[in-house]
């Protein structure tokens, strides 16, 4: 099991967010600054750990041939963009941006006087030249939610052969995940096959992996088919 903890990278940023990245997959970051970050798992490349500050915003910029999903930890968030423009993220909820051929343009805005707190994933599409498109999630306390992959034939989530799951657990909770599996707590703490693990966490394990929770905690899986 291999463990990448928040305070062992260096803190980056642009705009009006800071962020540390545990995640720069060297086939889409060829020559990624910090050696320390993990690569991915099947076609997920990047996760980033962010704090917007007050009223910051990543200003509006593109994406194509990428999936971003934005996972809010704490805080609101606002989306400003070319799909759905004027949805409102609050803490806990999930955000799913398809890229396709097509493309979008966004901007995400923290719209309050208090930071906030925002895990960005990126995923490449398992097929180029689909359109573009977008999906929101609520995850529920105490459940486990798929935000991203499955099977063509349903439109639950995007489909793709990686899939991503939250966990919300309660505390004294358990989640497991078969491995290979990435997983990244991004609230709370608990044990992980045993060991103990804090907030704002990276684990990469080969075997099945188990997660109990001393309390409340949000944890994102992350697994390849």
């Amino acid at each position: 099991m291999d463990i990448l903890r928040f305070e062992q990278l260096p803190q980056g940023g642009f705009a009006g967010l800071l962020e540390r990245q545990f995640v720069t997959d060297r086939r889409v970051f060829k020559q990624p600054e910090n050696t320390d970050a993990f690569d991915g798992m099947g076609n997920f490349v990047y996760l980033a750990d962010a704090n917007f500050m007050p009223h910051g915003e990543t200003g509006m910029h593109g994406h194509r041939e990428i999936d971003v999903l934005t996972v809010m930890v704490e805080g609101r968030l606002c989306h400003s963009g070319s799909l759905e423009h004027g949805q409102s993220l609050e803490a806990g909820s999930v955000q799913v941006q398809r890229a396709g051929a097509e493309g979008f343009q966004h901007n995400e805005i923290n719209p309050d006087a208090n930071g906030n707190h925002v895990i960005q994933l990126w995923v490449m599409p398992d097929k180029t030249g689909e359109s573009a498109g977008y999906k929101t999630y609520q995850p529920v306390m105490g459940e486990l939610t798929q935000v991203y992959g499955g099977p063509q034939n349903q439109d639950k989530t995007f489909y793709s052969t990686t899939s991503i799951a939250i966990a919300n657990a309660t505390a004294g909770q358990t989640f497991s995940q078969q491995g290979p599996v990435i997983a990244y707590l991004s609230a709370g703490s608990g044990q992980m096959n045993g060991q103990t693990i804090g907030a704002r966490t990276l684990v990469r394990s080969n075997v099945k992996l188990n997660f109990t929770a001393s309390s409340n905690a949000q944890l994102i899986f992350i697994c390849a088919t």
